[in-house]
């Protein structure tokens, strides 16, 4: 359940990470609820890592929803480097 609660956050986080990062992205909003959940994804791991928050108890932590969008916003800043390089 917690990868499930990782995944609806990571949603969200995307789209908060596309909103403060500037710039065009090269992605549609496909790539952008990807990037949220890996991101999201990176996030629970960085929360659990860091923070000791479990995903079941911490969803409505502040750390946890910080966590996801900087996880997703280092998502999207490296999907633009990768991207960028081929384009």
């Amino acid at each position: 359940m917690g990868i499930i609660a990782w995944i609806v956050i990571g949603l969200i986080a995307g789209a908060v990470a596309k909103a403060l990062t500037p710039g065009k992205d090269p992605g549609g909003c496909l790539i952008t609820i990807v990037i949220g959940i890996v991101g999201g994804l990176l996030g629970g791991w960085l929360g659990q890592t860091i923070f000791g928050v479990d995903a079941m108890k911490g969803f409505f932590h502040l750390s946890t929803w910080i966590t996801a969008v900087v996880g997703s916003v280092i998502v999207l800043f490296l999907y633009r480097l990768v991207a960028g390089r081929r384009g």
